[in-house]
């Protein structure tokens, strides 16, 4: 009776050990694949273009964990996709931005290709590591950073970039409100808003934001923090919409951390976007 016991005891922490073991590795193959998610939208607002390919990322977290390889591929396939605009929602930079220098990431940046160029706002992580250089770095290898600003592209359609919420901790200073930042365009225009962490959903509707584009989640990551950011956040991972606001939280196309992901799909966020004014 005592051997048979002590038998179950073993191939128990046998099977526990091989479970765990090949959870690993599925995190870990699932965390270097993003997948293309795709979306169709429509803005009942007049634009000079029948449509617009975007290709929205955030979350990269460049730097000792996701490297050159990584980025590389991940750049391929967004090249791939042949997108009018490419918008980076912030987390581009995990931290301290020397290892990205080191590994001359900035050169995998200036192979992004898109009509309009590639736009990106702040996260907290480019605040953690230093904003400054981090922004400089990007805007010297071809990202345009909208700080708390406004750009039109093609006379017809507004990219609003917001600096991350974090601000106020890391450097003591505020970002602009919302209402500040569309007082300055026209609204009767689309309007696709950045901002990294997708807090008060409810502000970008009342301003009368068509598209509002966040990351930060990772959806967790890891299972089961999934259920706490599902608890934090209005929208943890994915589509939703308000009144006539469209909205899209991303699970990020990178790691924070261990290089794994569990609950969750790594992604790249392909968005067609149509605009037919209403009659």
């Amino acid at each position: 009776m005592t051997t048979d016991y002590g038998q179950l005891k073993q191939y128990t922490f046998l099977a526990i050990t091989a479970i765990v073991f090949l959870l690993i590795i599925f995190s870990y193959v699932n965390a270097l694949n993003p997948k293309v998610r795709r979306l169709e939208l429509t803005i009942s607002k007049k634009s000079a273009l029948a449509k617009l390919e975007i290709v929205a990322a955030s979350d990269f977290h460049l730097g000792t964990i996701v490297g050159r390889k990584r980025f590389c591929k991940i750049v391929q396939e967004i090249n791939r996709l042949n997108p009018d605009i490419i918008l980076l929602m912030g987390d581009i930079v995990d931290e301290d931005v020397a290892p990205v220098i080191r590994q001359n990431l900035g050169e995998a940046l200036t192979k992004l290709k898109a009509k309009y160029g590639v736009f990106a706002v702040t996260g907290n992580h480019e605040y953690i590591g230093g904003v400054t250089v981090a922004t400089q770095y990007l805007r010297e290898h071809g990202v345009q950073v909208l700080s708390d600003s406004a750009v039109k592209i093609d006379e017809t359609i507004y990219i609003i970039g917001r600096e991350d919420r974090s601000i106020n901790q890391f450097i003591g200073k505020q970002r602009k409100s919302l209402e500040e930042l569309v007082n300055n365009v026209d609204k009767s225009r689309p309007l696709i808003l950045m901002d990294h962490q997708p807090f008060r959903l409810n502000e970008a509707r009342d301003k009368g934001i068509d598209l509002q584009l966040s990351g930060h989640t990772h959806h967790g990551q890891l299972f089961p923090f999934n259920f706490i950011t599902s608890l934090v956040f209005e929208k943890s991972w994915g589509y939703l919409k308000k009144g006539k606001t469209h909205y899209y939280v991303s699970s990020g196309v990178g790691t924070w951390g261990p290089p794994l992901r569990l609950g969750n799909t790594p992604e790249l966020v392909n968005i067609r976007l149509a605009f037919k004014t209403e009659n």
